[in-house]
């Protein structure tokens, strides 16, 4: 009876060299596995919907709503990463080392590519409030993609050299069979979490400080003259409005960004990893995860164009033919 308990706690049970199992009760271990895989569904889902109302709809091509693209790309992207996770919910990796290292690489691309795109989103809305004469052409389509392409190739280039001893030799650090485990070296990691997080987060928040100090300005000045340019310039007020709703749209993606992946940087920052207990640990990774989910359902509260393209997807009217050229305000 003690040993097929002892197989039961490990991962391969015909292995001597195998892992063992971190043990949940049955009623816990359904709802973990339910919880994340519907996240995971949901994050797919949604950000599907961004995807294809972008990139289908010719109205809602600008350089804002291709940043919003990206960056569903790689919410996307953190949904399917979700079901790996939900894989190594036990503590043990079915896969094999060369899917581990792929899992992690993609990982390090993922959440960096988004914090580069939360970078590119607050440059964008900085030009637009604060320089607006300006802005149209300083930001256009063809530098915005650009731009993008960039931030997915450095990503990209700079993980694959911060893996690269991991990439030679996969599972190399393993300690035993079934675990998925990389090793980065200190100086290594301190450099990309400052690269990748501690300096995109320092610009985010003094542009989105500097883009609300003026946001604020600009609505006083605009309600202590609406009464004057009430018909000449109602046209310059209302594209004026139309900025500051995507700029308090766009900040609240900000807002909601930061606090969700925050207490996982700072976990990592200070080495507090290793001390914590599991439950506090697995909460701080669902809500890291859980902030590619959040993205769209910010866009269906804040924008009109989301809401009826979401409309037109179900109801299969984009299978139309012309429905690109639809009016989406």
């Amino acid at each position: 009876m003690m040993k097929t308990l002892d197989e039961a706690e490990l991962c391969f049970p015909q292995l001597n060299s195998s892992c063992k199992k971190n043990m949940h009760s049955h009623s816990v271990s359904i709802l973990t596995y339910t919880m994340l895989f519907s996240i995971s569904l949901l994050t797919v889902t949604l950000n599907l919907l961004v995807i294809i109302s972008v990139s289908h709809f010719r109205q809602l091509h600008t350089p804002t709503n291709f940043l919003l693209l990206s960056l569903a790309a790689s919410d996307c992207f953190v949904g399917f990463l979700m079901v790996f996770q939900i894989i190594l919910i036990d503590g043990c990796w079915f896969l094999g080392d060369h899917m581990c290292i792929v899992y992690n690489v993609l990982a390090y691309i993922v959440t960096s590519t988004s914090v580069g795109t939360m970078v590119l989103i607050s440059v964008d809305r900085y030009v637009a409030i604060c320089d607006p004469l300006h802005y149209t052409t300083k930001v256009t389509q063809k530098r915005v993609k650009f731009c993008i392409c960039l931030c997915w190739m450095c990503s990209a280039f700079c993980h694959i050299l911060l893996l690269k001893d991991n990439l030679k030799q996969p599972g190399r650090y393993n300690s035993c069979t079934g675990e998925c485990v990389i090793v980065v070296d200190y100086v290594s990691g301190l450099t990309d979490l400052f690269v990748s997080f501690i300096g995109p987060v320092t610009v985010i928040v003094v542009l989105y400080m500097r883009v609300f100090v003026v946001a604020v300005s600009q609505a006083r000045a605009m309600r202590s003259h609406i009464v004057a340019v009430a018909f000449q310039h109602s046209e310059t007020v209302t594209a004026r409005k139309s900025e500051m709703k995507a700029a308090t749209t766009l900040g609240v993606v900000v807002v909601v960004f930061l606090i969700c992946v925050c207490p996982y940087f700072w976990v990592t920052l200070t080495g507090q990893d290793t001390i914590l207990n599991a439950s506090t640990s697995a909460f701080i990774l669902c809500l890291f995860y859980f902030n590619s989910c959040l993205n769209p359902l910010i866009y269906a509260f804040f924008y009109s164009w989301f809401r009826k393209s979401i409309k037109l997807i179900i109801t299969l009217k984009i299978l139309q033919a012309d429905s690109r050229y639809i009016n989406m305000q």
